[in-house]
């Protein structure tokens, strides 16, 4: 891997770097490289960042990379990492609302665990689901991400986003089509824009600080118990189809345990695909597949996958 600052490239500030291995940038530890990676500083970087690039550059933000397989030829374009740069939260105590309500922002960046801790150590509530979501703010948003009956677009008060020339949008829910963990902009004008997630104005109820801690608790030791959280993973593979649950469907097809290479379906999980060491984003491809196929061909029912692929095949 090269990699150089780019202080002085068009004014930006922060590091772009050559042929980034984004297996180190993933939770499942797997995948290619990306043509080029950079991290900016802060959201105005960012912002300065996008405007230079050109229009048909392909772009993909990622925050944790917990929600994500890049395949094993790597990514053609860049990818720019936002969890360092936009990680910012605070409580909006200067905006207007009921008092039985209050505002909390957090960048795009910020681990979505930390909101729901920061949100209960001030004694709000409904936000403590996010515990249990191993990504950030911004994937959250992305894709409506939801646990333990919670789902993230219903706590958001409003969004920030930016588009590929740089400039920045204040948006409300009326602008998105939400759905069971889909997002989706509605078209202005006729298209649709290409805009990320930079921000979010999250509205709370307050209530018992210790309460939602406690919940917060119970929640994370239901997740230790229920995930195979000590090996490589990206979390649940496929969204739960309307009244059922995809690690039920997977299990009666028999395949918890199967593996392929050093991917496996894990035997504590059947929703989950973990890295036993040195797996192969082919691998764990391939058994997304299989799962697929297998629950098809036995209950006619097309599971519709979580995670997110990108990337070129190796």
């Amino acid at each position: 891997m090269s990699k150089h600052t780019s202080a002085g490239l068009h004014g930006l500030r922060g590091e772009l770097r050559m042929a980034e291995p984004m297996a180190s940038h993933t939770s499942w530890r797997a995948g290619g490289c990306a043509d080029r990676a950079y991290i900016p500083v802060d959201l105005d970087d960012l912002r300065a960042f996008l405007a230079s690039l050109p229009q048909h550059e392909p772009v993909y933000l990622v925050g944790l990379g917990s929600n994500l397989l890049v395949r094993d030829g790597g990514v053609r374009g860049t990818v720019i990492f936002t969890n360092r740069a936009l990680n910012r939260i605070g409580a909006e105590d200067h905006l207007t609302l009921p008092d039985s309500r209050r505002m909390i922002f957090a960048e795009a960046g910020v681990p979505s665990p930390k909101l729901a801790r920061f949100a209960a150590m001030h004694d709000l509530r409904g936000a403590e689901f996010m515990a249990g979501i191993p990504g950030t703010v911004g994937g959250a948003l992305a894709m409506n991400a939801g646990c333990y009956g919670g789902e993230t677009w219903n706590i958001v008060g409003s969004v920030t986003t930016v588009d590929r020339a740089g400039q920045l949008r204040q948006r409300t829910r009326a602008d998105f089509a939400i759905g069971y963990r889909t997002v989706v902009l509605k078209a202005e004008g006729g298209s649709i824009a290409e805009e990320w997630f930079v921000a979010a104005h999250f509205d709370l109820p307050r209530g018992d600080g210790a309460s939602a801690r406690a919940t917060i608790k119970l929640l994370l030791e239901r997740r230790t118990e229920t995930q195979p959280l000590n090996q490589p993973n990206a979390g649940s593979v496929f969204r739960n189809p309307r009244g059922d649950y995809a690690a039920r469907l997977i299990d009666a097809c028999g395949l918890k345990g199967c593996a392929l290479g050093g991917a496996m379906i894990s035997a504590h999980h059947a929703n989950f695909i973990v890295n036993t060491g040195g797996a192969r984003a082919a691998d764990i491809e391939a058994l997304i597949e299989t799962a697929r196929g297998a629950v098809r061909q036995r209950f006619g029912i097309d599971l519709e996958r979580e995670v997110r692929i990108i990337g070129e095949p190796g």
